[in-house]
């Protein structure tokens, strides 16, 4: 095990246990204040020519900064809004949401749409790419949970030669000065907090 790959491990143990103490109300609060920053993000007022804006997205769980209401907003926008269904390898299919009614318990706690599969190679028509993680530090480098799902969804964007713009979307504190790096890591192009949106250059 490489010495960033430990300090990884330790800094996630130490950011889940902060996201667990938080109150559901401070969860509500700070996941409304996103959905009203991740709505002022420019990628998001730019539809392609004839065509309805894709933005892959996903349900929060847990102590995660709360998705729903933000959901809800690009839908009722005119966005199409694909979201992740987990597999059995923990690799993602994708299907459309259809709004909190047609969500579905699925295993690990998640919910997901109810709707037909779209294979998972579709988040490569996505405009915007909305990840979760646990951190990101001042070069754009996303720390995530450790199951490599979304490690393998930045990769086929890669091979794609699709340009979205890949966005993580945290708590303010979950900006750091430094994340440990691997070789497999990819950077973001920005961060949407309660309080902002940080843009990182690479």
């Amino acid at each position: 095990m490489s010495v960033e790959h430990e300090e990884k491990r330790r800094l996630r143990r130490h950011l889940l246990e902060v996201r667990r103490a938080l109150p559901a109300d401070v969860v509500a609060a700070r996941g409304t204040a996103l959905a009203t920053r991740v709505r002022e993000l420019d990628e998001l007022r730019a539809a392609p020519a004839g065509a309805p804006l894709t933005v892959a997205a996903y349900v929060s769980i847990g102590g995660e900064p709360d998705t729903l209401a933000l959901l809800d907003a690009l839908r009722a926008a005119g966005v199409r809004v694909l979201l992740p269904v987990l597999l059995p390898d923990n690799d993602l299919d994708w299907a459309v949401y259809e709004g909190a009614e047609h969500l579905v318990p699925a295993g690990w706690g998640l919910r997901e749409p109810a709707g037909p599969r779209l294979t998972p190679q579709a988040v490569a028509e996505a405009d915007v790419v909305l990840l979760p993680g646990l951190a990101v530090d001042r070069t754009g480098l996303r720390l995530g949970r450790g199951g490599g799902s979304y490690d393998r969804v930045l990769a086929r964007l890669e091979r794609s030669g699709r340009r979205a713009s890949l966005v993580v979307l945290l708590y303010d504190d979950e900006v750091v000065e430094r994340v440990p790096a691997e070789r497999h890591d990819r950077r973001v192009h920005a961060a949407v907090t309660p309080s902002g949106v940080h843009r990182f250059r690479h």
